[in-house]
């Protein structure tokens, strides 16, 4: 066995959520999920087929996050993985939608930080054992970084 590890490319403001599903009926159901978790989301969706034709199955509401997504899944080219490119909307806003997605196993990670993939390989087979999201702690937050957190949260909407 030989472990790769994978970067995926995308641009900063995009976030990625990359996970696990067992149909080739994903690539529909969490179409329908995004699409309905929030009105007008710019999204890509590309699902690594891991059985029959082992296509890279795509679709989405914006062509630039569908090839992003693509691109993404393709050089993961790991079994019934899928990865999703968001524009417009963060993770949180669709991580319940997706998980509650009937074949949807589990999510690796939802992000917007630089990412690898760890993917281990046996011969032409292959499967994501982890991610690399972002970099370490370089420190520990004092007062003046949890004012500036909660500053932030509040200027996104989240909290009053």
């Amino acid at each position: 066995m030989e472990l790769k590890l994978i970067a995926v490319a995308k641009p900063p403001d995009v976030n990625c959520i990359i996970g696990q599903a067992h149909f080739i009926k994903t690539v529909e159901d969490l179409y329908e999920a995004l699409a309905q978790a929030v009105p007008g989301i710019k999204f890509g969706v590309a699902f690594c087929e891991a059985s029959g034709p082992c296509l890279v199955r795509h679709t989405g509401s914006d062509a630039e996050m569908e090839k992003l997504a693509v691109d993404a899944a393709a050089a993961i080219a790991a079994g019934h993985v899928f990865v999703i490119m968001l524009r417009d909307a963060f993770p949180v806003n669709v991580l319940n939608s997706i998980k509650a997605v009937a074949e949807v196993c589990g999510v690796f990670c939802a992000t917007a930080n630089a990412l690898r993939v760890v993917v281990a390989c046996d011969g032409p087979d292959r499967g994501v054992i982890g991610v690399i999201d972002g970099s370490a702690p370089k420190g520990v937050e004092g007062e003046a970084e949890r004012a500036a957190r909660h500053a932030m949260l509040r200027q996104f909407g989240y909290k009053q």
